[in-house]
């Protein structure tokens, strides 16, 4: 029997006999082993598995959950635990009343909100300024239903974004239109499973005797009124407002915050027994989590008593300095690779561990955020290098060439097929010496009215509209530069194009040709395209500041793989640890990298919590765009509790690449790791100005 397991005050909560309950659980108390231990609880007074409903944040919690039901009672009694997140719960409700539900993805149904956004003309209403885009205002909608519980759509608008009020009705209207194009087609989306299996809940006895909830922090608006919608016999919420970090998402903290006063009967258990993190690391966590205002009291004890390594502070002159030498410290540890982790708050902040840990040859995982060798600037460099390699690589060549203002895949492929044909097989030389007796390379497009499918490819262009673009004369001649829809701009990437290749023609070393890649007119007008989309501000207008910010990012991952080109003399090599390696890298065994997010209920021997300098952790920018210090501060608290028994803090004074200096984390100084100076008090000061503003 799992109870048999749970110490006194977890199992005071899961054989509790009052109807609602909160389960304060806090990191590392054992609050599976509680939620376990009330399932079993109610099975062995009788309640049948099929009336309990175990609502988690992962379906991988609710199977590991029932699983361990199943140890003790058997795999079928546990099978019949009605176990999943919110979503999945819905959709099987939903499939039950309406076999016509078709789950889309978010992806899909953009392209369908947009479709009918595109035949909205706004100009009439206000030439002086820019609706919304059909993508943000999607965005917009999506957490309007998950936080508004009061307010139509149109007037959600107008109160949180006056600006945009004589907008609103349009924004609305489009709305109304994409709704009822979902419901001719039964398509629906994750905020619809929610919604209508609300409208389920209000008309029907679902037969859970009861509820349980985990990660109730967690919960928003949406999901909190699912719960108050059910109305179950029986409520039994595990959770912990110190962890409360998805607030971006809809996440609401007031949830957890007012239990007790939606439920004046409710019973509040607290577990305090931390069997996780060593006195030292919880004392830290402790110590910083404090500064939050507390919504129910604790007061955490240690069970693990032996002697404990105190928590360490790293201290860097310098910000590559600091990814150096901690891959170096994991290196020599005697900690094995898979319990050790790597957390980091910001994306940019795991590109340089990444590279650190690649050149040390030790093999790392990576779990949140955008791995270096997946961000696009990163893999435009490696698209450019494997046709230098392997010029048959027709997808590659597509990336590329998706670039290009004006040209997608179809056509990027049409081009790619084109010069393979110019040049008999090749690329390169369909590019630097096409058959120019071939007036037509172009594949001639199937007819198919039925599928949809019109030969638009009527007649070639003319190669007259490039003749002041500066092109070389060479160039200008081949016959690619006849496609009908290849414009000024695309013309000129392709032109770009020509000349680097025609630069890395016998260049032997990786270093020379990432660096010549790097230093090129086409990857200036990549990255300079990455550094716009990137920086476009909702009117989509350029925000000059932060696209300055965008390239230097840029320029970063450009010098990390300059890095890593060092210990290669052959192409073939260089390319395969890079493409090919870094799969490795971030799937299989190793080090983790993870960013805070991913790290939520897991555990390690070793932690490492980097780029503690103020303004990236605390992330003031986020801050600044709704986020809180408070919410800064928890994420702070969920990294420090991932460690069980070795934890470092690390920050730099400097970054070489901004020519910026740092001042180490607000968490540092609450932490008592760092004196409180000048710099700190200053700081503080500002903050509680703003808190009177």
């Amino acid at each position: 029997m799992p109870l048999s397991r749970l110490n006194k005050e977890q199992y005071a909560a899961a054989t509790s006999l009052d109807s609602q309950n909160l389960i304060i659980a806090s990191a590392g108390t054992g609050k599976t082993s509680t939620i376990v231990g009330r399932i079993g609880h109610l099975v062995a007074q009788g309640v049948q598995p099929q009336e309990i409903l175990l609502l988690t944040f992962t379906n991988k919690a609710a199977a590991e959950m029932v699983a361990r039901v199943g140890e003790y009672f058997g795999k079928n009694v546990a099978s019949k635990i009605d176990a999943g997140t919110f979503h999945a719960v819905s959709y099987r409700w939903l499939k039950k009343f309406d076999q016509r539900v078709v789950l889309k993805q978010q992806r899909e149904l953009k392209t369908l909100f947009r479709s009918v956004f595109e035949k909205r003309s706004f100009s009439q209403i206000n030439a002086d300024m820019n609706p919304y885009g059909g993508n943000h205002l999607y965005d917009m909608y999506s957490f309007y239903q998950n936080t508004e519980l009061v307010n139509n759509f149109e007037d959600w608008v107008k109160e949180k974004y006056p600006e945009h009020e004589g907008f609103a009705l349009i924004y609305a209207d489009v709305v109304d239109e994409f709704e009822g194009l979902k419901k001719e087609y039964g398509f629906v989306n994750f905020n619809d499973l929610l919604l209508n299996f609300r409208d389920i809940c209000k008309t029907k006895n679902l037969g859970y005797k009861e509820v349980l909830v985990d990660e109730y922090q967690d919960t928003n608006a949406l999901q909190g009124t699912l719960i108050d919608t059910m109305n179950p016999p029986s409520l039994f919420c595990v959770g912990d407002y110190d962890q409360s970090i998805y607030a971006f998402n809809g996440a609401d903290i007031s949830i957890i915050g007012t239990f007790t006063e939606k439920f004046p009967k409710a019973i509040v258990h607290t577990l305090t027994k931390n069997y996780r993190s060593s006195a030292p690391i919880l004392s830290l966590a402790t110590k910083v989590i404090e500064h939050n205002e507390r919504i129910y009291p604790k007061e955490l004890e240690v069970t693990r008593l032996q002697d404990a390594k105190a928590p360490s502070l790293l201290a860097f002159d310098e910000l590559f300095d600091q990814y150096h030498q901690i891959a170096a410290m994991i290196l020599k540890s005697q900690t094995p690779r898979e319990e050790i982790a790597v957390i980091f708050r910001n994306n940019s902040s795991a590109d340089g561990i990444e590279v650190g840990l690649r050149e040390l040859d030790i093999a790392c995982k990576r779990k949140g955020g955008t791995s270096f060798f997946d961000s696009r600037e990163i893999k435009a460099i490696l698209d450019l290098y494997t046709l230098l390699v392997n010029e048959s690589d027709m997808m590659a060549f597509i990336h590329l060439f998706e670039f290009a203002r004006g040209i997608g895949s179809a056509m990027a492929k049409e081009l790619y097929i084109a010069l393979k044909t110019l040049g008999q097989g090749s690329i390169f030389y369909g590019l630097y010496a096409p058959d120019e007796t071939m007036k037509n390379p172009f594949e001639k497009r199937k007819l198919n009215h039925q599928l949809g499918l019109f030969d638009d490819f009527l007649e070639l262009g003319a190669v007259g509209k490039y003749a002041k673009l500066g092109f070389e004369d060479k160039f200008m001649k081949n016959p690619i530069l006849k496609h009908p829809k290849l414009t000024k701009d695309s013309a000129g990437f392709l032109h770009s194009f020509y000349l680097l290749f025609r630069d890395l023609k016998g260049v032997k070393f990786p270093i020379d040709v990432v660096t010549k890649i790097a230093n090129s007119e086409l990857y200036a007008y990549i990255a300079d395209t990455l550094a716009n989309k990137r920086a476009m501000l909702k009117d989509g207008s350029i925000d000059e500041k932060q696209k300055a910010e965008k390239l230097t990012s840029i320029t970063r991952k450009k010098l990390l793989l300059c890095e890593l080109c060092k210990p290669y003399s052959q192409h073939e090599r260089f390319l395969n640890a890079m493409i090919l390696g870094s799969s490795d890298l971030t799937q299989g065994e190793g080090v983790n990298l993870l960013s805070v997010h991913a790290s939520k209920g897991l555990e390690y021997k070793e932690v490492y919590v980097i780029d503690l300098m103020d303004g990236r952790f605390p992330n003031r920018k986020l801050m600044q765009r709704g986020g809180s210090l408070d919410e800064e501060r928890r994420l702070f608290y969920v990294s420090v509790t991932r460690a069980k028994d070795i934890l470092y803090l690390s920050f730099a004074k400097y970054d070489k690449i901004k020519k910026q200096n740092f001042m180490p984390s607000q968490f540092l100084y609450e932490a008592g790791l760092v004196p409180k100076d000048d710099a700190y008090r200053a700081l503080i000061k500002k903050e509680e100005e703003k808190e009177e503003e």
